[in-house]
């Protein structure tokens, strides 16, 4: 990158450390920026300091908010004897656009993953366990965390530790996507479809 000005060269390094951001689309996004109008750039960078100066998580359920407590645990209407678990934020949003819970959540901000030296105490799980304790009378805990070994480990142990507490734990459904052909499933989804079969009424 020696033959790109400083300024230029320093924005695609940058922009190289996102997730998911190689080095030519890197340069791609900061040629884009070079021909946007100076406003909108910095509309950008405002945005982005915004994000890192007023966001925050969620002193009960760390989910990322700019008031503490978030939104859906001051909502008075949710459940409160139920908890979904989730791994990261996005994963809490993807569970509010179904539209079907109306509990509260609690976010690990990861998974259990050895190989990359995350254990429990990298987790949210002290502060789930004190959740629980501290008495609020939840009924279910439900273990939405993805479906793959990071994601199935988790689960597994937040279900030996939770089990003992005696709260119903329950895990979310796994299986075949809406509009997927039988064909194209791979084994492990096939078989966990038909362990999550149900009786049809």
């Amino acid at each position: 990158m020696a033959h790109y000005p400083e300024p230029v060269a320093r924005l695609i390094e940058a922009l190289q450390r996102l997730p998911g951001i190689g080095p030519k689309t890197a340069q791609r996004l900061t040629f884009f920026l070079l021909k946007r109008p100076a406003e909108e750039v910095r509309e950008l960078s405002e945005a982005l300091v915004a994000v890192k100066d007023r966001i925050v998580y969620c002193q009960t359920c760390f989910n990322v908010t700019d008031e503490d407590p978030c939104r859906i645990c001051r909502d008075p209407g949710r459940d409160a004897r139920l908890i979904c678990v989730v791994e990261e934020p996005n994963d809490l949003l993807a569970m509010e656009r179904t539209g079907e819970f109306r509990g509260r959540y609690h976010v690990l901000l990861g998974a259990l993953s050895p190989l990359d030296g995350i254990g429990p105490e990298d987790l949210k799980v002290r502060e789930l366990l004190a959740r629980l304790d501290a008495g609020a009378g939840t009924a279910e805990v439900i273990l939405a965390t993805n479906p793959n070994v990071e994601g199935e480990a988790t689960a597994l142990y937040l279900a030996k530790l939770l089990r003992p507490l005696g709260v119903k734990v329950t895990r979310i459904a796994r299986g075949l996507p809406v509009g997927g052909d039988l064909e194209y499933a791979d084994q492990v989804t096939l078989s966990k479809a038909l362990e999550g079969r149900r009786e049809i009424s």
